[in-house]
């Protein structure tokens, strides 16, 4: 598309309304009498020139304010709907997620899980709202700062008399046969802080531009936040785990990759003592009768060696022993792991004895560790006990079949096979706590529970955060965005003579109060006439109070 060339010999990209040089209106058809809009200068944006390739029509899209506000609008509604319940990061780990949100909050949880609100914050489609508001930013940004920094840098001191009659103040003093002293209009206006330019007579004072950059601030601030965010989705950048470690057992710490294994050596639970801290905790001690006072898990800290081979048992390092407390992780290495809960005696071996029914005989013991059960136990002399089933948390389902609801050994049930020589086939007992079913008969032959252990459990968080100082300095620049654009204004006076008359015009962003204030203070007293704020004027001629300035 050809440019648009002004009266003044300047060459306006096409779409321009009013001339990047002296203001002139360049279209034609436009209405003398209405004030300009001088919000981008009548500059030239892409988005209101160009729509016909694809591109043009993407850049259209998304250069659209109200496209930007609803897609932060539906992120911020999707965003709550995924605080309704929790993420399936922070559920127990008692349970399946389909299960679990089902079971906790009926046909809502299981809707809840349907749409994929349970894993909302790394879901794809969330991913692409985060990059569409990040997209939207940019453009937008580019849209109107470009055309408006060439406009603003651009712009003479000698305006077109159409764009002065047409800005919201202006004034029209006749001098002829008066002498207007010009120098003291300027070191006025230098005494407030205005940068003076004079050309033929003419004078441009200019002060707070770069508050017009506010907003653009705050889109590169909002830019670096979200790509923070977003780093948050790269492997490595970002671990929020929840590791649950037994006493006395060796894990993997999860997000590390196999780099970094952890040991329980202890977990301790202290409660306040009722007598010796009555004084200062008599209400709660009274209300619930127990409150924790601390609850720690002693810890050693191993790396994986370089030299273990691919699938060969992993050669450990020990690093360090520590006591993590509530608010005093393990830090190592930018990982920090949190005591955050834990579970006491929870059941870690169950023991049974092979006993006859008719006499209470016992033939021998077997000792089950509900995480790692052996499959076979020989008794000797002929006795021997297979476990068959195994299940950890055990329920009827739907069809009245045992089933299991997690591999945590909440409620633990066995199918035994017990082979003796009197029943070298075997007989087959089916047994959970306080339950015993013998499904092919009467047996001659049972398991009896003999006793269990337990172990304390700590659930520890894993935390890695190689994204805050990105987040950080886009927050910073946000703020800087938000105070340049708030306490500061662009404003602009133009002072021109045009035969016995002198022009005054002025613009500014936004508090219009303060502008007519400099100008009254610059020209208090040197035979000037203020100049009038025109929309305020029309303003009162549509209210019928008045029928124009005198």
């Amino acid at each position: 598309m050809n440019d648009v060339k002004c009266e003044c010999r300047h060459v306006n990209p096409h779409g321009t309304v009013l001339c990047e040089s002296c203001g002139r209106v360049l279209d034609e058809e436009s209405n003398d009498n209405k004030l300009l809009d001088m919000r981008y200068e009548g500059t030239a944006r892409r988005s209101q020139t160009y729509n016909k390739t694809i591109i043009d029509k993407i850049w259209n899209f998304f250069s659209s304010v109200k496209v930007g506000v609803w897609l932060i609008v539906i992120t911020l509604v999707a965003s709550a709907i995924g605080t309704i319940f929790p993420q399936e990061m922070y559920i127990p780990p008692t349970m399946p997620a389909e299960l679990y949100y089902e079971e906790e909050y009926g046909w809502a949880g299981k809707l809840y899980y349907t749409l994929g609100f349970h894993n909302l914050y790394s879901s794809w489609w969330y991913l692409i709202l985060i990059a569409s508001i990040g997209i939207s930013l940019v453009i937008c940004s580019l849209d109107r700062v470009v055309p408006l920094y060439r406009a603003l840098k651009t712009q003479k001191v000698e305006r077109h008399e159409g764009f002065l009659k047409r800005q919201r103040i202006f004034g029209i003093t006749n001098v002829a046969g008066k002498q207007i002293d010009m120098e003291t209009i300027k070191k006025r206006l230098a005494e407030r802080r205005f940068h003076v330019r004079e050309e033929n007579g003419s004078i441009l004072a200019e002060k707070g531009r770069f508050s017009r950059w506010g907003p653009y601030i705050n889109h590169i601030g909002l830019i670096i936040f979200l790509f923070g965010t977003m780093l948050r989705f790269v492997p490595g950048m970002y671990v929020d785990k929840v590791l649950w470690i037994r006493e006395g057992e060796t894990k993997e710490i999860p997000g590390t990759n196999g780099q970094y294994f952890l040991k329980s050596n202890g977990f301790i639970f202290e409660v306040y003592d009722k007598e010796k801290d009555k004084e200062v905790f008599k209400k709660a001690l009274d209300k619930v009768g127990s409150v924790p006072k601390n609850f720690q898990t002693n810890v050693t800290l191993y790396e994986k060696s370089e030299d273990t081979l691919p699938g060969e048992e992993p050669k450990l390092k020990k690093i360090k022993d520590q006591k993590i407390r509530v608010n005093e992780p393990l830090k190592h290495n930018h990982y920090a792991l949190y005591q955050v809960d834990y579970k006491l005696n929870e059941l870690n071996k169950m023991i049974f004895k092979l006993t006859k029914k008719s006499d209470k005989k016992e033939y021998g013991t077997i000792t089950i560790d509900l995480y790692d059960p052996k499959q076979k136990f020989d008794l000797g002399n002929g006795y021997t006990v297979e476990l068959m089933s195994y299940f950890p948390d055990f329920e009827f389902d739907e069809n009245g079949k045992p089933t299991t609801k997690s591999r945590i050994p909440n409620n633990p049930a066995f199918v035994f096979k017990m082979i003796t020589p009197d029943k070298p086939k075997g007989e087959v007992s089916f047994v959970a706590i306080q339950q015993t079913v013998e499904p092919f008969g009467d047996n001659t032959y049972k398991m009896a529970f003999a006793g269990a252990e337990t172990k304390n459990v700590s659930a520890l968080t894993v935390r890695k955060d190689m994204t805050l100082w990105v987040i950080g300095i886009g927050g910073i620049i946000f703020m800087i965005g938000v105070i340049q654009g708030s306490y500061w204004n662009h404003r602009r006076i133009w002072i021109q003579k045009r035969g016995d008359e002198i022009w005054i015009a002025a613009h500014t962003n936004k508090n219009w109060y303060g502008l007519k204030k400099d100008i009254h203070s610059i020209i208090k007293d040197l035979g000037l006439n203020e100049p009038i704020d025109q929309l305020q004027v029309e303003k009162l001629q549509n209210r019928g109070e008045t029928n124009g300035p005198a």
